[in-house]
C-alpha cells in the first residue's frame, strides 16, 4: 500500500499552488473587481483554517503554560539542578530573542513593502486603517507601570472573553498568561496528592486542545493555498520579495545562535569542545529537522546524549525532558522576529520599551509553546494582538512557516543538550 504524503509536503504543494494561482490571476489582465470576486470565494477556506487555530488559543495557553511551569516540580526537592535549568532557560531564551530582534531591526525586512501594499494589508486584515492605528496608539500610550499592573487579572473571565478586543484596556492575553504562570508555579510547589486531579485535568485539556489543533492542521494545505492565493492575487510578486527577506533574516539569526552562542556557552560554561559536541549530536539535529518536533526528537536526544556525550543519566533525563517543552530558544527567537516583521509590514514602529515587552512575551511563549510542528503559531497570534497587529496577519508568513519550523526545531533541541552539558559540568564536573 502506497504511503500518504507527509503533511509538510502537502503544505508545500498548497503553498506552490496558491502562489502560482495568485500570480496567474494577478497578471492575467482581469479587472480589479473580478479579482476581488474570485478571492472572495477562495478566502473563506483560509479564514476557517485560521479560526480553527484561534479557537483553541485560550485553552492552549491555560494548559500548556501552566503545565510547562508545573513540570519543574517541587523546587525545594529538585534543588540546584532545577534552578540552574530554569535560569539557563530564561537567560539563553532572552539572548536568542534579542539576537532575533537586533537582526529584524537592523535589516527591516517588513519595511521594504510598498505603501500601496501596506495599505492593502491594513484594509485586508483590519476593519479599517483607523482601527489599526488606534490599537497601535493605545499600546504606545500605556506606561510600563500600567502594563505591569494590568498583568495581574482583576477578573479572569472578562480577560478571557475580551482578549481579542482591541478596545479593551485590561490585561487581556497578558493577564491570562500571568494567571497560567501563577497556576503552574502553585502546582509545582503543592502536595501532589492534593492537586493530582487538577493536574490530570490540565493534561487532558492540553491533549484535547492539541487534537483539535491537529484537526485544524489537516486543513493546512488548503488553508495555505487559499491564503497565499488571496495575497498574491492582490499583491503579486512584491509580497514574495518581502517574504524572502524575512526568511533570510530568520535563517541568519538561527545560525548565529546555533553556532556562535551555543559554541561560546559550551566552551566557557560547559567546558566542552564545540566541534566534539556538534559532531556527536548530528543524528539529533537531523531527527529534529525532519520531524519539526522537540517532543518527537526527545528519545533520540536522550540516547545520543547518554551514549555519545557520556553525560550523567539523572541530569540528562531531567534537563532534556523539561527542555523539550520549556527550553525552546529557536521558537522564542522566531516569535520575536515574526512579531516585529509583521509590525513593520503594518507600519507600526515599536519603541524600546515595547520591544522589551515583546522579548518577555517571547520568553514566556517559549515556555508555553507545544513541542510539536507549528506549535508557536498560536503564541505569535497572541503577541501580535497585544501590540496592535491583527492576529490573522500571521497568514502572511504561514506558507514559509513549515520550513522555518524545521530549522528552529534544530535550534531548540541543540539548546536542550547544551543546557544538559552546562548543568552536568556544574553538578558532576563532566567535560570533553
Amino acid at each position: 500500500m502506497k504511503a500518504k504524503p507527509a503533511l509538510h509536503k502537502k503544505i508545500f504543494v498548497g503553498m506552490i499552488a496558491g502562489i502560482a494561482g495568485g500570480i496567474i490571476v494577478q497578471y492575467s489582465g482581469l479587472q480589479k473587481e473580478t479579482i476581488e470576486t474570485i478571492t472572495a470565494y477562495v478566502k473563506p477556506v483560509g479564514d476557517i483554517f485560521l479560526r480553527m487555530i484561534f479557537m483553541m488559543v485560550m485553552p492552549l495557553i491555560l494548559s500548556a503554560l501552566a503545565l510547562g511551569v508545573a513540570e519543574l516540580g517541587d523546587l525545594k526537592k529538585i534543588g540546584k539542578v532545577g534552578l540552574r535549568t530554569l535560569m539557563y532557560t530564561v537567560i539563553v531564551s532572552a539572548i536568542s530573542v534579542i539576537i532575533g530582534i537586533v537582526m529584524v531591526t537592523a535589516f527591516e525586512p517588513g519595511k521594504t513593502i510598498s505603501d500601496e501594499d501596506r495599505q492593502m494589508l491594513i484594509e485586508r486584515f483590519a476593519n479599517s486603517s483607523a482601527s489599526l492605528q488606534n490599537m497601535a496608539v493605545s499600546v504606545k500610550s500605556r506606561s510600563i507601570g500600567e502594563i505591569i499592573t494590568t498583568l495581574v487579572p482583576r477578573n479572569l473571565f472578562e480577560d478571557l472573553t475580551r482578549a481579542f478586543d482591541p478596545t479593551y484596556t485590561g490585561g487581556g492575553i497578558l493577564a491570562i498568561m500571568f494567571f497560567a504562570l501563577m497556576m503552574g508555579l502553585a502546582l509545582s510547589v503543592s502536595h501532589s496528592e492534593k492537586v493530582d486531579t487538577f493536574k490530570r485535568f490540565l493534561e487532558g485539556l492540553y491533549e484535547v486542545v492539541m487534537k483539535v489543533i491537529g484537526f485544524g492542521m489537516k486543513l493546512a494545505p488548503y488553508g495555505v493555498a487559499s491564503l497565499l492565493f488571496s495575497l498574491t492575487a492582490t499583491m503579486g510578486f512584491s509580497i514574495l520579495v518581502v517574504l524572502s527577506r524575512f526568511v533570510i533574516v530568520v535563517l541568519v539569526a538561527l545560525c548565529i545562535h546555533q553556532f556562535i552562542t551555543y559554541s561560546l556557552l559550551l566552551k566557557f560554561l560547559g567546558k566542552m569542545s564545540p566541534v566534539y559536541f556538534f559532531k556527536n549530536i548530528k543524528e539529533v539535529m537531523v531527527t529534529a529537522f525532519s520531524t519539526s518536533s522537540s517532543n518527537a526528537t526527545l528519545p533520540t536526544a536522550i540516547r545520543v546524549t547518554l551514549e555519545n556525550l557520556k553525560l550523567p543519566k539523572d541530569v540528562t533525563h531531567f534537563v532534556l525532558t523539561i527542555g523539550s517543552t520549556a527550553n525552546q530558544n529557536g521558537t522564542a527567537l522566531y516569535e520575536g522576529i515574526t512579531v516585529l516583521f509583521l509590525a513593520q509590514c503594518f507600519g507600526i514602529n515599536l519603541e524600546l520599551s515595547q520591544q522589551v515587552f515583546v522579548v518577555l512575551l517571547a520568553i514566556l511563549g517559549g515556555i508555553g509553546t507545544a513541542g510539536v510542528p507549528s506549535g508557536s503559531l498560536p503564541i505569535i497570534m497572541l503577541i501580535l494582538i497585544s501590540i496592535g497587529v491583527p492576529g490573522e496577519s500571521i497568514a502572511i508568513i504561514y506558507g514559509v512557516d513549515r520550513f522555518l519550523d524545521m530549522c528552529r526545531t534544530v535550534l531548540n533541541v541543540t539548546g536542550d543538550i547544551t543546557a544538559a552539558v552546562y548543568v552536568s559540568q556544574l553538578e558532576h564536573g563532566s567535560s570533553s
